[in-house]
């Protein structure tokens, strides 16, 4: 059995340590409000972008672009996005995993050395520099600080090789976020554009909370389902638009115009959820390191009595044995 210093040592040991990780959950929940914000401040834009491209698409006219077409693929790009630092739980782990899936299923195909790789985050670009991926370029900084502008321009980067034949697919890796206590691994086409799947795809978002706990995430599903069913839900519905729209110059033009500006916004969009998704696992991770520390604590606080009792016993039981000798 440890002595009672030792378990004392412990104690302090612990309570640092928690009082860093109770630190770094707080730190966490401040920067995933700040990353909804973000997130919150998108939304209008892509409604609005999305708006448009649903009222092109009611429109009977067929048109192509160059952003949509299907080829066969003979080299690929994985656009992957993960965080600059750990202690945020499965997050990098999960998304390197994933795209090591996704290398081996090209080059089962197409060889690893027609796959590209985009990192975003320094953690996988330091993993495939080591499993010597052919990696294009360094975008760390992004993780850290979501930037428009940059977006902008990988995007048009990536669009261009695609449009130009020296890409034949662009593929997305990152974490969707859905709340505070849920972000979905997701892995989806970035070129070419789907457009009808972009638009249905799941863009359910809670960017009210930061509480990550199981209890309150069902409480708040369940407040959101009874708001919908009491009248909320004729907001989300959009309202048709009048058909008898002329499109200048013409429609394939536009939507050459149109396609672009929605794919900066997905690689956008990919981006502030991974950031978001990143703040949450750490905050989650933070929390259940603190309540592990408190269980600690409180078993070796239990074990520190006991031990301290028993050696109080011990000395008794001497001074009793020892008169009865005399």
């Amino acid at each position: 059995m440890p002595s009672l210093k030792e378990i004392k040592g412990r104690i302090a040991s612990v309570n640092s340590t928690r009082k860093i990780t109770s630190a770094m959950k707080m730190v966490a929940s401040s920067k995933l409000h700040h990353a909804q914000v973000a997130i919150q401040n998108m939304l209008p834009y892509e409604e609005l972008l999305e708006h448009i491209l649903k009222s092109f698409l009611a429109a009977e006219a067929e048109a192509q672009t160059v952003y949509d077409q299907v080829r066969p693929v003979k080299r690929a790009a994985l656009v992957v996005f993960t965080s600059n630092s750990s202690l945020c739980g499965g997050f990098n782990a999960n998304t390197i995993r994933m795209m090591l899936n996704a290398v081996d299923e090209y080059d089962k195909t197409i060889g690893r050395e027609n796959v590209e790789i985009y990192p975003i985050g320094r953690k996988v670009y330091e993993k495939a520099n080591k499993m010597g991926l052919k990696v294009q370029g360094e975008f760390s900084a992004l993780a850290d600080k979501p930037n428009v502008q940059q977006c902008i321009e990988i995007a048009m980067e990536l669009g261009k090789k695609f449009a130009e034949g020296e890409i034949d697919k662009v593929e997305l890796i990152y974490h969707h976020f859905k709340s505070a206590g849920s972000q979905v691994l997701t892995r989806k086409t970035f070129l070419p554009i789907d457009i009808e799947s972009e638009l249905q795809a799941d863009h359910e978002r809670d960017l009210t909370s930061v509480i990550a706990t199981k209890e309150s995430q069902e409480y708040l599903k369940k407040r959101g389902d009874r708001s919908l069913e009491s009248g909320d839900r004729s907001q989300e519905e959009v309202k048709p638009l009048n058909d008898n729209f002329i499109v200048e110059p013409d429609m394939d033009t536009v939507l050459t115009e149109l396609l672009p500006k929605m794919a900066h916004l997905m690689l956008y969009t990919a981006l502030l959820d991974s950031n978001a998704s990143e703040h949450a696992a750490r905050m989650v991770a933070m929390q259940t390191a603190t309540d592990n520390a408190d269980e600690l604590l409180r078993e070796l606080n239990l074990q520190y009595n006991k031990s301290r009792q028993q050696a109080i016993t011990n000395e008794l039981l001497d001074i009793v044995g020892g008169s009865v000798n005399n």
